[in-house]
């Protein structure tokens, strides 16, 4: 026992007697420059190319037709393509939210900056798709009162941008004061319950859109917009858009 009790004092000490601190006292770093004299490795391209051809292939197969170029910049509070845009939202969206929740999507509101390219005349593809919409958002439905859906219609009447809309038609004057804002042909009820699909940036207060989170429900349809435009455009074969009277100011 006594043999045992000094080594295990001797192993103690000696493990005590190993142990250092450290600290950091000095961080270095070099800069690599990034730049036409550094090569490719052949071996890594040859894995990769079956890949990186497949992947365009996809990308690159025609879904449907343009008939003209559309920009986020063609009109003062609505544009053609963001017309386009939510009116795809409510469609392709709507039949999963019925399916689920059994009502229906009364408003869809995203938004201008979301919209990152042009649509170019001509074929459109998938690349069309995650060139308009780069990022992963996807489309989530909340139940807004009529109190909260005219804060709604205020943001959009002081923002003075046209943000995508549909289903919602609102008339300003000339000074930008509102005359009149329906949904479906009626005043909005403060009441009454709507439902407006979004994206999940712009309900978590993306643009400061902080009207989105007084919603009494949400509803995550697991749904991304990029993919959502894949499904609208094989689903049409021509896209004929255009600007129209649903958010405008008189003169």
């Amino acid at each position: 026992m006594n043999n045992r009790f000094f080594l295990s004092i001797i192993a103690f000490i000696l493990l005590m007697s190993c142990k250092q601190d450290y600290h950091l006292t000095r961080i270095e770093g070099k800069r690599i420059e990034i730049n036409d004299s550094l090569t490719g490795n052949q071996d890594i391209e040859n894995f990769i190319k079956p890949f990186r051809e497949h992947v365009n292939n996809d990308l690159d197969s025609v879904l449907a037709y343009a008939v003209d170029t559309y920009t986020k910049n063609d009109g003062e509070l609505n544009t053609a393509i963001g017309n386009f845009m939510a009116d795809a939202v409510k469609e392709m969206a709507s039949p999963i939210f019925k399916n689920r929740t059994g009502n229906a999507i009364d408003i869809v509101m995203l938004n201008h900056g979301g919209i990152r390219s042009i649509l170019s005349k001509g074929n459109v593809t998938s690349r069309t798709a995650y060139q308009i919409m780069p990022f992963e958002n996807s489309v989530v439905v909340t139940g807004l009162k009529g109190t909260s859906v005219k804060e709604m219609v205020n943001y959009l009447q002081k923002s003075k941008r046209a943000h995508p809309i549909s289903g919602i038609s609102i008339k300003l004057n000339s000074d930008f004061e509102l005359m009149e804002a329906t949904v479906k042909g009626e005043a909005i009820d403060n009441d009454k319950t709507y439902y407006v699909a979004t994206n999940d940036y712009l309900y978590n207060g993306g643009d400061n859109m902080s009207f989105f989170r007084q919603g009494d429900s949400l509803y995550k349809l697991d749904y991304k917009i990029r993919n959502l435009l894949i499904d609208y455009f094989k689903k049409v074969d021509t896209l004929d858009l255009h600007a129209d009277d649903r958010f405008i100011k008189t003169n």
